[in-house]
């Protein structure tokens, strides 16, 4: 998780919560009174004690001297991006989970519209979205189209097996299909079931 400060007036900064060293980590566990996995948690929620503690301790490498009191940011000053590994793994659940009618343009727009507000860097996690895109092989058939199936052999006989006679039926068989592209039914007093020959 990156959390981005933008203070009044300046450029926006990057802390990426992921490269603390487990004595940072208790030390922000510690100031802000929170266990670290709350920490994480709070910071998909914008918490901004979570969000302070990660910006602070990751200042103290560069400005060992540095306060927690002296270090004060705005409410509006802070917010929470998810990096490069958090939103593969975001879109890729999101496009799984997502309802298997939908058509791939719109679970495209429902995550493109989010990119913004919730990746460090938009222009790769688009990137990302973009080749999470079907194959055209891989797209279902349109509305009403049958699915491809094997062709069967064109020689008008049943392909399943006959029970245990090598005589076809005969068309004027009660199985009889009503037509020669039917597929005829098995009949159980027919004398093909029936034969012992």
């Amino acid at each position: 998780m990156i959390v981005v400060y933008t203070p009044k007036g300046g450029e926006p900064q990057h802390y990426d919560a992921s490269t603390l060293k487990v004595s940072e980590a208790s030390i922000v566990q510690r100031t802000v009174d929170m266990k670290w996995q709350a920490i994480l948690a709070g910071l998909g929620e914008d918490d901004l004690d979570a969000m302070r503690g990660i910006i602070w301790v990751i200042r103290k490498r560069t400005e060992p001297s540095l306060r927690w009191g002296d270090f004060d940011p705005g409410v509006l000053e802070m917010t929470s991006r998810m990096d490069d590994g958090e939103m593969e793994r975001w879109i890729t659940a999101f496009v799984a989970a997502s309802d298997s009618d939908l058509e791939w343009e719109t679970i495209h727009k429902i995550i493109d519209s989010r990119i913004d507000d919730v990746a460090a860097d938009p222009e790769h996690a688009r990137v990302l979205l973009a080749a999470q895109a079907p194959s055209p092989k891989a797209e279902a058939p349109e509305q009403g189209s049958e699915p491809e199936t094997a062709a069967e052999p064109e020689t008008g006989e049943d392909p399943s097996p006959s029970p245990t006679s090598s005589e076809p039926e005969t068309p004027t068989s009660v199985s009889s299909g009503t037509s020669s592209t039917s597929r005829r039914r098995r009949s159980t007093t027919s004398a093909s079931a029936t034969s012992t020959t």
